[in-house]
């Protein structure tokens, strides 16, 4: 055995169970369903709002009480661990995150359920809200954050390498969401790739990198992609 393969010092790190993550434009607070779930409800419902759903095991909801249903009875757990991305500037709930598969013993977690409505989407407080959850997984421990998707889901697998996280394949027939097959296409970052993408997310988010019109001029994805690790490198033994 590779001696780097040892694991030395591991300290299983805390669960995110009722923390809160505070960024200049976003702030991912525990889900509360009095306090977020009208807000949410509203964000989804615009124009296009609707199509966030396709590939989330449950919803859309037509009603608010049918979305805090749903909350009440799978939102609340410990995990997935829930949080409402807040806007700082209106302190309106604009999309939803969690962590999820959290295994303390072994030190990985997984980003997932995530649902940013028309008025999150495309933006740099969206990008802050990702960034938020990786720097707390690496900061406090986890070796290693996962993203998962349906490997039709052309739009959360772009995502997932824009952000950082390297392919790692595809399991397929892994589960049937609303009535349909789904094979599961997996990307991750590790603890040692971390600082090289705080970096990157810390450049892009940056004044600096802001035009006139207050748009990125420096794409993250431009800044990520020599960073992810290829598949045909792996090493076995």
């Amino acid at each position: 055995m590779k001696e780097d393969y040892l694991v030395n010092g591991f300290i299983p790190p805390p669960h995110p169970k009722g923390i809160i993550l505070g960024g200049k434009l976003v702030c991912l607070e525990p889900l509360d369903i009095e306090r977020h779930s009208a807000d949410l409800h509203t964000a989804n419902g615009t124009v296009s709002g609707s199509k966030n759903w396709k590939y989330l095991p449950y919803g859309p909801y037509e009603t608010l009480y049918e979305y805090q249903e749903w909350m009440s009875k799978e939102a609340l757990k410990d995990d997935p661990t829930f949080f409402s991305i807040v806007r700082v500037s209106d302190q309106k709930s604009v999309g939803i995150a969690s962590f999820l598969r959290i295994n303390q013993k072994h030190g990985t977690i997984e980003v997932g359920h995530i649902n940013f409505s028309p008025l999150l989407q495309r933006t740099l407080a969206g990008t802050e809200a990702m960034y938020l959850m990786m720097k707390w997984a690496f900061e406090n421990g986890y070796r290693r954050y996962e993203w998962k998707c349906n490997a039709l889901n052309s739009r959360s697998r772009r995502a997932a390498q824009r952000l950082g996280l390297s392919y790692e394949g595809v399991f397929r027939q892994m589960s049937i969401c609303k009535g349909r097959n789904r094979n599961t296409a997996w990307f991750a970052a590790i603890e040692t790739e971390w600082p090289a993408l705080e970096k990157c997310f810390q450049l892009y988010l940056s004044e600096n990198n802001l035009d006139k019109n207050n748009k990125p001029i420096i794409a993250l994805s431009k800044l990520t992609s020599p960073l992810l690790y290829k598949i045909d490198t792996f090493e076995f033994g």
